[in-house]
């Protein structure tokens, strides 16, 4: 794809995102549940007194990544989730104006501005986009934007329009460690799109805006099935373009629907078509959210189980699984957060039928996510907010525990909710 800056006669204009918290107009003037708004304030003023106790015992140059076996595990800037902590901290910082939450939540920012010249792997919008990003929002403050924009650039490094995808991971091992992927592309790409468009409309530049739809329409083509489940990692042929394998690398087979790639899809999608309007993002974003919403094996609670296809015929898992070691199919908190927040915001660009369905869903999602089963009180989880994510249930990493980027979405999703759109 040729590098332009003004193509077809199409200008950009220089105007700042509207990341995260702020989206468009709500079609319909949906009725907010007055009890969920109560719960919802009553749970933020409790996040960011949370907040401050993990901020106390939080190292130096460190991030949260869980919780696990009463004491903190952390990661640093490098780490795909090292942007989830400060951007959690700017949207409570958003929501209570507390000083303290806002010294927390600037310095550990500035911990990630190194990383604007990362280039080994796909995840500077997580990194970036949610630390950074909602910073800009917050301020407005001009270096913020130069280090969004060369994020932007480091990213668009790894796009190949051979295969018309951003490159994920520089090469591994399939699941079951018989193949060597050596151009893989996960779901969970679609959210680092957002990073790209930003940096378009902030520079005028299209080449941003030009890659970010075609890994869209790729990924439209070729990562979702025919009932609008989706597949977790393909490996492309950079000769053909074309996918030679269709996997899972932290789903249950490569046929299931691994619940957090699913949300993925559902948040990245509705993204995508808020930047575009291209009414084929927004189909694709419905039809994953209603395979969500309608799966005949999500629980009444709408906190899905880490794969919606656990234990079913027909799902052959390619890992060494012992049923008995989860005689409780673990839930995963984490990926309703992320549905949550997406059908928030996917409410506002259908019919009024549609919009009912999507946002009565992230209602329910949010009423349980607040409800003791899964929301932690005071300090048991180090200051965590939820319970009951699973990272990676294949690899036995991060099974039924906090997950910084299940917070960063709940809370999202919650401003999101508060603020009515």
């Amino acid at each position: 794809m040729k590098r332009n800056t003004v193509t077809g006669g199409i200008l950009f204009l220089l105007i700042a995102c509207i990341p995260h918290g702020l989206i468009a107009q709500q079609k319909h003037k949906l009725r907010r549940d007055p009890a969920l708004l109560q719960t919802i304030e009553s749970s933020l003023r409790e996040s960011v007194n949370q907040y401050k106790a993990l901020a106390r015992q939080l190292p130096p140059g460190q991030m949260p990544r869980t919780w696990e076996n009463g004491r903190l595990m952390t990661v640093a800037n490098n780490s795909w989730i090292s942007g989830f902590y400060p951007g959690a901290l700017m949207y409570l910082f958003e929501f209570s104006k507390d000083t303290a939450i806002q010294r927390e939540a600037f310095e550990r920012v500035a911990l990630m501005e190194p990383m604007k010249n990362l280039t080994s792997h796909h995840d500077l919008g997580f990194m970036m986009y949610c630390s950074y990003g909602n910073a800009y929002r917050l301020t407005g403050n001009e270096e913020y934007k130069k280090i969004l924009v060369r994020a932007a650039q480091s990213l668009a490094t790894r796009f190949d329009p051979r295969v018309g995808c951003i490159k994920s991971w520089n090469g591994i091992k399939s699941l079951d460690g018989k193949q060597y992927f050596t151009f893989p592309v996960i779901i969970d790409n679609m959210m680092n799109l957002e990073l790209l468009f930003f940096a378009s409309k902030v520079t005028g530049d299209a080449y941003f805006r030009d890659i970010a739809i075609k890994h869209s329409e790729t990924t439209l083509q070729h990562h979702l099935r025919p009932d609008f489940s989706s597949y977790h990692v393909l490996n492309y042929d950079v000769e053909t373009g074309l996918p030679v394998n269709k996997e899972t690398h932290q789903g249950f087979s490569n046929n299931s629907t691994w619940s957090r790639g699913q949300a993925w899809g559902i948040y990245g999608f509705t993204m995508v078509f808020r930047e575009t309007k291209d009414k084929r993002f927004l189909e694709a974003a419905c039809k994953l959210a209603d395979h969500f919403i309608d799966h005949p094996n999500l629980p009444a609670d709408k906190i899905p189980y880490w794969d919606f296809n656990v234990n079913q015929p027909g799902f052959v898992p390619q890992w060494n699984y012992d049923p008995a070691k989860y005689p409780e199919v673990p839930r995963d908190a984490s990926a309703a957060a992320i549905t949550a927040s997406a059908l928030i915001e996917l409410a506002g660009y259908v019919d009024k039928k549609l919009a009912q369905k999507y946002f009565g869903a992230a209602e329910a999602m949010l009423k349980s996510l607040s409800s003791p089963p899964y929301r932690t009180s005071g300090t048991e989880a180090g200051g965590m907010l939820l319970k009951h994510g699973c990272g990676g249930v294949p690899g036995n990493v991060e099974v039924d525990v906090p997950l910084t980027y299940a917070d960063y979405y709940y809370v999202e999703a919650m401003m999101r909710y508060r603020n009515g759109k």
